[in-house]
């Protein structure tokens, strides 16, 4: 995996077993989740992408602060990385948490068939924990004889989007002991379904969102992450920990990780993790509106797309805002639609707000539900041409992107 210090990462074609089924799929460094990078906080991250599929492929680094010219979006940073080619990324990470990477060129087809993986930047002072595990939702899509449906249906693009008929869980450990403490770092890579989630056999908090600590942490109830959003939990093991998806009537175990002994259990509280060194918002410079529209029953819009931004379908040749480094600006988020949709923000993160306009949560990513309005502020302090699109792919696809300026 690693040449020199680098790390190298090569899509290719990969079989996935699921359930004793052999799935066709891709995957980075012939594993579906692609390999588990860690890296320090503040250090460097070198990566080098030499594509083996028979199309092209680039690497968007998810939630990452990072250069605009290493974000990994086709047109707006930099070109597809064609067959047999290679692209070096290089980047310092400056902030701590739960991250993960997945191509961002034919997106919908390529994370949804296994390109993806998970990026830990690691504290440098770590939690006292016994076990640090990544587990990463997904789902997919197979036909009538079991294998990954290669054919994509119209009614994907215009309602909840491509929803797999198998839901299952990569745990990166299959056995903990009673009494351990650990970290739950919970991923949802999947395209389009918005997980779910409760957690059986842990006693813990949400310790961090979306990469981000929190300053007072929450208690574990059920988990709703949209695609692309992650959550965090510390606690104490007190039995098999089972991840089960509850959207259904009756709750489907995602993964099950085993108990395998027990240990004297901690008897110190669980304490916030050390928050990143983020910009707080200052008074408001500018403020957006971000109208989503269409999907299955909208009305018609301006776009040639089934959804659009402002009328807008696709990348629009103008930015939907222009801003000087620095500046806070308000995106209030209206969903005409009657479908939810994860809104993320390349390059930056933002604060969810109160019902009063206050901060509340950091975010990368945030759910909006149908004919719901929400408001976020952001320090735009990274510059650069970032993507500003819905996370459920189907929906970017058909028209669900834009993009913001920053000088």
């Amino acid at each position: 995996m690693a040449d020199g210090g680098r790390i190298v990462l090569r899509p290719a074609p990969v079989d996935l077993d699921i359930g004793g089924k052999q799935i066709a799929m891709s995957g980075f460094n012939n594993s579906v989740p692609g390999p588990e990078i860690r890296v320090g906080q503040d250090e460097m991250l070198s990566v080098r992408l030499e594509n083996a599929l028979e199309e092209g492929t680039m690497i968007h680094w998810h939630g990452i602060r990072l250069p605009n010219a290493m974000d990994g979006v086709n047109v707006l940073t930099q070109d597809a990385v064609i067959p047999g080619g290679s692209f070096d990324y290089r980047f310092a990470v400056p902030d701590a948490g739960t991250f993960w990477y997945h191509s961002h060129y034919l997106s919908l087809d390529q994370v949804s068939r296994g390109l993806f993986g998970p990026l830990i930047v690691t504290e440098h002072t770590p939690p006292d924990i016994d076990q640090d595990i990544t587990v990463q939702l997904f789902d997919i899509l197979t036909d009538v004889e079991g294998h990954f449906e290669s054919m994509f249906d119209p009614s994907h693009y215009t309602t909840e989007g491509r929803l797999g008929n198998m839901m299952t869980a990569f745990a990166s450990r299959s056995d903990v002991k009673v009494g351990e403490r650990v970290r739950l770092r919970i991923i949802n890579p999947a395209v389009d379904r918005v997980f779910r989630v409760t957690i059986d056999g842990l006693s813990g908090l949400i310790m961090a969102i979306d990469g981000m600590p929190l300053a007072d942490p929450l208690p574990v109830d059920e988990l709703v992450i949209a695609p692309g959003q992650r959550v965090d939990v510390i606690g104490d093991v007190v039995g098999e920990v089972v991840l089960s998806e509850t959207t259904l009537v009756d709750p489907i175990p995602l993964t099950r990780i085993a108990i395998s002994g027990s240990r004297q259990k901690r008897v110190s509280p669980i304490p916030p993790l050390p928050l990143n060194r983020l910009p707080r918002p200052g008074p408001v410079s500018q403020s957006v509106d971000l109208v989503m529209q269409g999907g299955a029953g909208g009305p018609p819009h301006g776009g040639f797309g089934g959804w659009a931004f402002n009328d807008v379908s696709g990348l629009p040749r103008m930015p939907l805002l222009a801003a000087k480094r620095g500046e806070t600006v308000l995106l209030r988020l209206r969903n005409e639609t009657a479908f939810a949709h994860g809104i993320h923000l390349h390059g930056h993160h933002f604060w969810e707000t109160d019902i009063n306009g206050a901060p509340t949560v950091l975010r990368d990513t945030t759910l909006v539900e149908a004919r719901d309005t929400r408001e976020i502020l952001c320090v735009l302090d990274n510059p650069g041409a970032w993507l500003f699109h819905c996370h459920m792919l189907s929906h970017q696809e058909d028209g669900m992107a834009t993009w913001l300026q920053v000088a």
